[in-house]
């Protein structure tokens, strides 16, 4: 459990990385699109959440359940809105912006819950 539970949160760190940096390259450029790294980021981000969740669900230690509804809550809205808008032409200013700060929240909630 121990190696699985390490595997999968390196996964999820890394997702939600790929995510990050696949929006701040973007952030002085013209024209805004979804690309690679946000795509594959935010899907390998959430399935390796859902996986981390089942695992610490199996395990002895209690499990924030508020803490995981948000994470799922933003994570979800992230998903949908990136998968939404991968063959749209470019990404309105509001749209993107909102990514990056959902983005950021979601990593906050992370840390300091």
């Amino acid at each position: 459990m121990d190696v699985a539970h390490a595997v999968l949160l390196v996964l999820h760190i890394g997702g939600v990385l790929a995510l990050l940096v696949g929006l701040l390259v973007q952030v002085r450029r013209p024209e805004k699109r979804v690309n690679g790294l946000m795509r594959d980021g935010v899907g390998t981000a959430f399935l390796a959440g859902l996986f981390l969740v089942a695992v610490l669900e199996a395990g002895d230690d209690p499990v924030d359940h508020t803490k995981i509804a948000v994470k799922f809550a933003i994570g979800l809205v992230l998903l949908v809105l990136v998968m939404a808008n991968l063959r749209k032409p470019p990404l309105p200013a509001g749209l993107y912006w909102s990514l990056l700060v959902l983005t950021i929240a979601n990593i906050g909630v992370a840390l300091l819950a």
